[in-house]
């Protein structure tokens, strides 16, 4: 398998686990299993957030979706689907956070919104994680000749991946979603009702 392909998958796997802890921390709050924790969600919607923007998603269009649309003519729809879904990423983050800002400001009367926009958001970036996962993989792996998967393996090893770049800011992320978050979701003591 290529290194690329590896890294996308680590990425998403990364991804989905906080997608999941957000909305089921979230779904906590409103059925009374946690207490509020503005820190947690801050940091969680901060890595679902930052980590497709900033990491991922300029390594898929610059590489992947690139030397993609040079091999396969077949793969042109389902990559201007994504690239639309990655510019439609960042209104849908900042509604995120704007529905954040409010369940802040409001208390406890601004927890439903908030849980929609999370609903929301989980839905979207899980349907395009599956378009990556099920359409765009089995086609690169396919169509693409070794020369493009050395040039794309290259890119993506030297991605700031979520585990490893930026001296390490998105694992440190990670690990303090975990510490914060209650169990089962993370060990972190605070958040139980």
């Amino acid at each position: 398998m290529s290194k690329a392909i590896e890294i996308i998958r680590a990425e998403h796997r990364a991804l989905a686990a906080v997608l999941s802890a957000l909305q089921s921390y979230v779904d906590g709050l409103v059925d009374g299993t946690y207490e509020t924790d503005f820190e947690l969600l801050g940091a969680m919607i901060q890595y679902i957030t930052e980590l497709p923007d900033r990491v991922h998603h300029p390594k898929e269009d610059d590489y992947l979706f690139a030397a993609l649309r040079q091999r396969s003519p077949e793969a042109e729809a389902i990559i201007d689907e994504l690239q639309d879904e990655h510019r439609l990423g960042y209104g849908k983050w900042e509604a995120l956070n704007q529905a954040l800002v409010h369940y802040r400001g409001a208390g406890p009367s601004g927890l439903g919104a908030f849980q929609q926009a999370v609903k929301a958001y989980f839905e979207f970036e899980w349907q395009h994680i599956s378009k990556e996962e099920t359409r765009i993989v089995p086609l690169a792996r396919t169509a693409l000749l070794p020369e493009d998967w050395a040039r794309i393996d290259a890119a993506f090893s030297s991605n700031d991946n979520p585990w490893e770049g930026e001296a390490g800011k998105y694992r440190q992320l990670f690990t303090r979603i975990v510490n914060l978050a209650p169990p089962p979701i993370g060990v972190g003591q605070g958040g139980r009702a």
